[in-house]
C-alpha cells in the first residue's frame, strides 16, 4: 500500500515540525516554504539567539497561555517542552536554561536550531520547496485533494497541513496567507490583532528616557470597571522606555493579556518594589538627613538612575537643585508617591510590524484539538501561529508551534 502524500504549507517552526512528524511516521513529504530559507522567524526569536521553548513544570507553563489552553492538551501530550529539547539535543545542539526557565542553545545562535531541524527533516526524505508560495488549497465534495502554487503548479496529495503563522513580522513571510486559505475553504477567522507588542502612552516623557532600562520594578495595570479600578496586571521584572511610550518584557507580557480597546487603562511604575511606601519614606529621611546641604538631585542619584531622578522632579514640579533641606514634607511625600507608583495611561498598541506573534487566527471550534485535523475539511490540517493561540513571552509561543506541527503532523499520517 502506498505511504500517504502530505504537503505542508510553512517552513517556521510549525512546518518544518510537522514535517518531520509526518515523515518518522512513514508518510511521503513535501514543505512549501515562500522564502529563500527555512525557518526565517526562528532566526529573529530571542533577539537572533531563538528561545526555544520554556523549561517550567506542565502546570505553570498552562499559565503562560493566554488564548485557548485546553485546545492544546493533546498537541503538548504528542511532544512537550521536555521531548522539544530531548528532540533538539539529539539531532546535535546543546541547551541552556536561563532566568526564567527560558531555554536557549548553547551557542546563542538561532541558525544552529534551524540547521539541526532541516537537517533532520531531509535525513527523513523530506522534500523542501523554497521559493515556492501557494496559490490555493484544493479540495473535492470537502475532502483535500492537494494545492496551486503562485507559479500555477497543481500537485495533488491525500492531506495538506497549513503551518503558515500569523500576520506580525509580515518581512519573515507571515502575511495572512493561511488565514485566507481557511476563509476560502469555510472556516471563521477570529480577528488577528498584534500580541507580546510595545505600547504606546498617553504621556509623552517617556521620549525623554527613550532606550532607559529598568531591572528589577515592579509593573501594574488597572482598568475602570463600574466606577472601581480592577488589577488586571502585577508583575516584577524588567522594562523600557521608548520614544512613543514603554517596551520590555513586562510590557510586552502585559499587552497580550489587555483587552483589544485597551485605552485608558492605567500603568503604574513601582521603582522600588522591595519597600512599601512607609520604609522607602524612611530611607529618604536618612539621606535627606544625611545630605541636608546638598542639592536634591544628589539623594535622588541614589534612588534611582539619574535621568529617570530628574524626570520624577519634574513630574513633581521640583527644583533638582533645591537644597535638600528645603524640601518640605508634602514634596517628600510626592517623591515617594512617584517612586512606587510612577503613572502612565494606555494610548493603544504598536502595529503588528513591531508585535512578536498575532493574537487571533483560525478558530479552534472548527479544529479538532485531538488531531488538529479541520472539521469542515477532511484531510486538511493546522498548526502553530495561524491557529487562534497564543502565549506569554519566554519560549512558550515557539512550544506551541513546535507541539501543534508535531500532532498535525503525526495524525495526518496516521490517519
Amino acid at each position: 500500500m502506498a505511504s500517504t502524500k502530505i504537503l505542508v504549507i510553512g517552513g517556521g517552526a510549525a512546518g518544518i515540525m510537522a514535517a518531520l512528524y509526518a515523515a518518522k511516521n512513514g508518510a511521503r513529504v513535501t514543505l512549501y516554504e515562500k522564502n529563500e530559507k527555512l525557518g526565517k522567524k526562528i532566526y529573529i526569536t530571542g533577539k537572533g539567539r531563538c528561545n526555544v521553548t520554556n523549561a517550567a513544570e506542565a502546570d505553570e507553563f498552562m499559565k503562560n497561555i493566554v488564548r485557548n489552553p485546553r485546545f492544546l492538551y493533546a498537541s503538548f501530550a504528542c511532544l512537550d517542552n521536555t521531548g522539544l529539547m530531548e528532540l533538539i539535543e539529539n539531532a546535535g545542539v546543546k541547551l541552556k536554561t536561563e532566568r526564567g526557565e527560558r531555554v536557549f542553545p548553547e551557542s546563542d545562535h538561532a541558525s544552529d536550531i534551524t540547521n539541526a531541524l532541516e537537517r533532520e527533516i531531509r535525513r527523513l526524505g523530506v522534500t523542501i520547496r523554497l521559493n515556492t508560495p501557494v496559490k490555493r488549497v484544493l479540495t473535492d465534495d470537502d475532502q483535500i485533494i492537494g494545492l496551486e502554487t503562485e507559479n500555477g503548479e497543481t500537485v495533488y496529495a491525500d492531506k495538506v497541513i497549513i503551518a503558515t503563522g500569523g500576520v506580525s513580522y509580515a518581512s519573515t513571510g507571515s502575511t495572512g496567507d493561511g488565514h485566507r486559505f481557511a476563509k476560502e475553504l469555510g472556516h471563521a477567522i477570529y480577528p488577528c490583532r498584534p500580541a507580546l507588542t510595545p505600547i504606546e502612552t498617553e504621556e509623552s516623557w517617556p521620549k525623554d528616557l527613550m532606550g532607559l532600562t529598568l531591572k528589577n520594578v515592579s509593573l501594574s495595570a488597572f482598568a475602570e470597571k463600574n466606577g472601581k479600578m480592577k488589577k488586571l496586571y502585577k508583575e516584577q521584572g524588567e522594562m523600557l522606555f521608548t520614544h512613543f511610550g514603554v517596551s520590555g518584557p513586562l510590557v510586552l507580557s502585559l499587552s497580550s493579556l489587555l483587552p483589544d480597546s485597551a485605552k485608558g487603562v492605567k500603568l503604574y511604575i513601582d521603582l522600588k518594589p522591595a519597600l512599601d511606601e512607609g520604609q522607602l519614606e524612611t530611607r529618604i529621611l536618612r539621606d535627606f538627613a544625611e545630605m541636608q546641604r546638598k542639592q536634591l538631585f544628589t539623594c535622588m542619584d541614589g534612588l534611582t538612575l539619574h535621568a529617570l531622578g530628574m524626570k520624577i522632579l519634574e513630574l513633581a514640579d521640583i527644583s533638582p537643585y533645591a537644597p535638600i533641606h528645603s524640601v518640605t514634607a508634602q514634596e517628600r511625600k510626592t517623591i515617594v508617591k512617584l517612586l512606587k507608583n510612577l503613572p502612565l495611561t494606555v494610548k493603544g498598541f504598536r502595529g503588528l510590524n513591531e508585535a512578536i506573534i498575532t493574537r487571533g487566527g483560525v478558530e479552534v471550534k472548527s479544529i479538532n484539538p485531538s488531531t488538529l485535523e479541520s472539521k469542515i475539511i477532511r484531510g486538511l490540517y493546522f498548526a502553530g501561529e495561524v491557529i487562534d493561540v497564543d502565549a506569554l513571552t519566554g519560549g512558550f509561543n515557539l512550544q506551541i508551534a513546535f507541539s501543534t506541527g508535531a500532532l498535525a503532523g503525526k495524525s495526518a499520517a496516521e490517519s
